[in-house]
């Protein structure tokens, strides 16, 4: 099940507060700014900045 869209429109970066966008297949959302991913699992997006992955 896709991300809700309204749901990513509310969506901020833990760590700037920037914009997400969804990754092309969609199991996780990129902060541009910061260089994060933030993996979608079980249809939730884990929102720690802990947990982030570094795109780099």
């Amino acid at each position: 099940m896709p991300i809700n869209q309204e749901l990513l429109e509310i969506l901020a970066c833990p760590k700037c507060k920037g914009d997400l966008r969804l990754t092309e297949k969609e199991d996780g959302l990129i902060c541009d700014k910061c260089q994060l991913l933030y993996e979608i699992k079980d249809d939730i997006p884990i929102m720690l900045i802990d947990e982030a992955k570094p795109l780099k």
